[in-house]
This record gives C-alpha cells, structure tokens and sequence, in this order.
C-alpha cells in the first residue's frame, strides 16, 4: 500500500468550472458514471443507474443562516459564523475581527432590537473557535439576521436563488453551516420515480461544519485531524441498513456526509462506545461526534455505492473518493471531469460510484 502525500491529490482545475450558481433545474445537472468505461449522462438517469432494492441514504440536515454581523462597542466590524450549537442560548463559533475579542466582550447584532452575542472565552477543543452566549435563542437571532454561509469558492453574496437552492428539498434538521451538495440535484419528480423503480430510502442527520472547508496542512496527510461533527441515526434508518446489508444489497451513500456517518456508526455501539462490529449488525442507531478521516487504505464496512459532486484538490473529501474508488480511478475520472468540462464544487455536477472491489 503506498503512502500517499497531499501532493498525489492535486490536480489543474481551471477557475471557470467552479460552479458559481446551481443549474437552471436541480436535475439538471450532469453525472458521470463510474464505470469502464466512463459514461457521461444527465443527473436524472441516476433513476435508470440504481437497481430495484438498493438504498439510498440522504443528510437530512438542513442549512442554517450561520453568519451574523455586528460591531463591537469601539466600532469594530465583527464577522461571526456559527459552526455548532451547543444548546439553546449557547454557541461554537469562528470570528473574523481585526482584534480577537476577549471574554466578556458584547458584540452588538442589531440596534434596533438590541439583539447582542457575548463572547464567553476560546472553545476549549479548538482554539481558534469561540463560545458564544446568545440573548435570544441561537436559532432566532440567525433566521432573524443571519446569511446563508455560501462556501468560500463562491463569489457573490447569498440571494433569493440561494436560500433556496444551497438547500436540499428534503432538508429538515437545522444544524449545518455548509450544505450536502450530492443532495442538492434531487428534486419531487427524481425522488417519485426512484421511489416508483423500487428505490428505497433512508435519513440520517449529520451537520456539517466548517471542517468540510479545512485544508489539509501537512504533506503528511495522516498527520491531518478531523474537526469532529455530530451525527445521529434513527432505529428506523439503522434497521433498513441492517435488512439491506443481511439481504445481499447495496447501501448507497448520497454524499460524503452521509458516507461518513454510516462508516462512523458501524464502529460504535449503541451507546456511542467505540467496539468491533458485532457479527450480523453492519451499524446501531444513536447519536455521537465523529472525526473519522477516510483516506485510501481505508475499509469500508457499509457503504456499496456513492453519489457526490467533484471535490477541491488536496482535500479530505478527494481523498475520501481515492478509498471508496480507487487512487488510479480517482485520477482519471478527474481528468476526464476537467477535459468534459464538468461543472466543480457545491453547485456542480456530480458522479455515481460503485466501490472498488
């Protein structure tokens, strides 16, 4: 098995396939079929693509309104987003301010209402995040004078087309500050005809942080650590996986988050305890922190198959690709991604992938 360094995961991306706006339909969008050969096809085949009884599991979370603005009492312009909420009152957060506030800093959201977030001190697990005590509930003051955070590829201010369409239509649990873009190019009419074609579905929640944004420092990549995410997993869904798995079908991941939470769960028990898979059960419900790190050498315990967009070089998320699909595939595709001129990052294209064997 070779050691791969970040280096073996950077590649020539010419700036203007980044996607800066999502397609004219959500469907509407390409995907390229990983397979020998390479096929190129629209996104709604993905309906013709999977098989009767495959499962496909979707990242119920949905993203919030994560950056605030306010001024300090000296003038200061702040620049705050949410990475995590902590409980009703109580947030994680990043800031973006000529100084670092200390603790007991106010930061003032709106004069009119008097809306304030004091800063409590350093997050301890991550020093470059802040505690943040809301006087109103979190989620009240974002909807109220939030932004939705589009990620840092894309060059406009969030609008109207934003709100809705950085946004799954099956999101429901708010939580995330990026959104899972593989879930971004379904809409009712794929959903009704997978569901038509014997195409079964399950939920899991896994709210993303920023970390999906984090570059990978050292040319060492087992030296990265992971921002850890919370995740949860209903009875109903960790069930349906168990009867697919014990059935002989295919587990299909739609995204890299949910990808995650699954290869995540089938190494904890019930009660969020790290163990060995027990024999029969390929994952227990529940919830728990994750900050597993998916990088080629890696064993895949659940997934089968994985639907996700195209991924920025030398990071986690490519890196995550090469294990599911193979290194030397994952190159190619990527240059047949770049020379078809398929559309790159959370408003892109995406590809379907069965696991390498």
């Amino acid at each position: 098995m070779k050691n791969y360094t970040l280096s073996d995961f950077d590649f020539e991306l010419p700036a203007e396939l980044i996607a800066q706006h999502p397609a004219s339909e959500r469907s509407a969008s390409r995907l390229l079929l990983v397979e020998d050969p390479i096929r190129d096809l629209q996104f709604r085949d993905i309906v013709e693509v999977l098989n009767p009884g495959d499962l496909l599991v979707f990242n119920n979370s949905r993203v919030i309104p994560a950056r605030l603005f306010g001024t300090k009492a000296t003038g200061g312009k702040v620049e705050i987003l949410v990475e995590r909420m902590k409980d009703n009152h109580q947030a994680i957060g990043l800031m973006r301010v000529s100084k670092k506030p200390a603790a007991g800093t106010d930061i003032l959201i709106d004069q009119a209402t008097n809306t304030q977030v004091r800063i409590l001190g350093r997050d301890a697990q991550h020093e470059d995040r802040f505690l943040l005590q809301f006087d109103r509930p979190v989620l009240d003051v974002l909807q109220a004078f939030g932004e939705i955070p589009l990620p840092p590829y894309i060059q406009h201010r969030p609008g109207a087309q934003d709100a809705e369409r950085y946004q799954t239509v099956y999101a429901q649990v708010p939580g995330s500050v990026a959104a899972p873009t593989a879930g971004l190019h379904f809409d009712a009419a794929v959903l009704k005809a997978l569901e038509a074609r014997g195409i079964q579905r399950a939920e899991v929640t896994l709210h993303v942080g920023t970390g999906t944004f984090a570059p990978v420092r050292s040319e060492h990549i087992e030296e990265h650590r992971m921002h850890s995410e919370w995740y949860e997993i209903s009875k109903q869904t960790a069930d349906l996986v168990n009867q697919v798995k014990a059935q002989g079908g295919r587990v299909i991941a739609v995204g890299t988050t949910s990808l995650r939470t699954l290869e995540a769960a089938a190494q904890r028990d019930q009660g969020g305890r790290a163990i060995a898979r027990p024999q029969g059960v390929a994952i227990h419900p529940g919830a728990a922190d994750t900050d597993i790190f998916i990088r080629p050498g890696y064993q895949f315990q659940v997934v089968d198959g994985l639907l996700t967009n195209f991924h920025l070089p030398k990071s986690t998320l490519l890196m995550l690709v090469a294990a599911f699909i193979g290194y030397d595939k994952m190159r190619q595709v990527y240059q047949h991604a770049v020379q078809s001129r398929y559309r790159f990052f959370s408003y892109g294209d995406a590809m379907f992938c069965p696991r390498h064997q």
